[in-house]
């Protein structure tokens, strides 16, 4: 069947995600979309397309897909095994799928979420403006195995391109602001949060994700709860017991838990794709400091199609092209 990409085996966590749903807040309904939203833009990028593309999330594992058509595909975010009729496939990168073809992606060899973006896009319905499934709303639903997908139209371009992504699959350290209920905890409170070596729980989803640490836990001198207040994602709530949650893109609107402080945006791809047990530590950074950051990044985005580049490169384009030893053995001409 042209036009249609068909989902012959599926992962428990498949989805159509795009960047979210913007201005719903008020009505009970967080953001959504792409548990790593940089990972869309740099699909966009490696297609040609715009930051607005939608891909297939897939989280933890693939699955396998046929098409009746000729498309572009790209291959982002978490690393996946990845094969084409069976030839591997390299992942950060664009490819050309033909008609009949089968593509299997596989499980993560690091991160969480990989990302299959097709240069078509999906034909599916708009449901409050966006795309994307969000579970907690019952918006959309899971794709399963014997799914069908209409796709779009797609306007062409190049394959064989290539990306080098930021490292972000491993943990590590995440910048934080304060936030309206940071000064709940004590200054030392606030420094132990940031002395301290956290892991990533194994209860974690699109909602939100548990911070394992210091069996004493975290408090607010006004208590374990609060008056439930609007919250966002990238909020880190400290539970009644004390440990912290980092709430993610399919959050709750409101919460009663005290917040001790807000993860800054451009960080939240690195907190979705750190693993099960990776370390994570987080660092206080002012307000200005932060809005700086998301000012690079925004930037870093829109110029992110200026960094893709073809898997194999043109020799005429190589400036040092002679520095490199193409043919083992060659020899200048006049050695004893």
């Amino acid at each position: 069947m042209s036009g249609v990409l068909k989902i012959l085996t599926a992962g428990p966590g498949l989805s159509i995600q795009d960047q979210g749903r913007q201005g719903w807040l008020d009505q009970g309904l967080s953001k959504g979309g792409a548990a790593d939203g940089l990972a869309l833009v740099e699909g966009a990028a490696l297609l040609g397309g715009s930051q607005t593309m939608m891909a297939i999330e897939m989280a933890g594992m693939g699955g396998d897909f046929s098409v009746g058509c000729d498309i572009r595909i790209a291959l982002t975010g978490a690393p996946m095994s990845a094969k084409l009729d069976g030839d591997v496939l390299r992942w950060n990168a664009s490819h050309s799928m033909q008609a009949g073809a089968r593509l299997s992606i596989g499980a993560v060899t690091a991160g969480n979420y990989g990302y299959l973006t097709i240069g078509a896009g999906f034909d599916t319905p708009l449901q409050l403006n966006a795309r994307s499934a969000h579970f907690a709303a019952g918006i959309g639903r899971a794709l399963n195995a014997g799914d069908t997908l209409v796709l779009g139209t797609d306007g062409g371009g190049l394959t064989g391109q290539m990306i080098d992504p930021p490292d972000r699959f491993s943990g590590g350290s995440v910048r934080i602001v304060e936030s309206y209920q940071s000064a709940l905890f004590s200054p030392s409170e606030r420094e132990r949060f940031a002395n301290t070596e956290f892991t990533r729980g194994a209860r974690a989803n699109r909602m939100g994700i548990q911070l394992d640490g210091p069996a004493k836990g975290f408090h607010s001198d006004s208590g374990r709860s609060v008056v439930s207040d609007v919250t966002l994602p990238g909020d880190i709530q400290i539970a009644g017991d004390g440990t912290p949650f980092v709430l993610m893109t399919e959050c709750q609107t409101t919460g009663g838990y005290p917040r001790i402080g807000t993860v800054v945006p451009c960080d939240m791809p690195k907190l979705a794709q750190t693993p099960a047990g990776a370390a994570l530590r987080f660092e206080w950074v002012s307000l200005e400091q932060a809005v700086a950051l998301q000012r690079a990044d925004t930037a870093a985005r829109t110029g992110l199609g200026r960094k893709v580049q073809p898997m194999i490169r043109d020799p005429r384009g190589i400036a040092d092209l002679l520095s490199y030893q193409l043919i083992s053995g060659v020899v200048a001409g006049d050695e004893e």
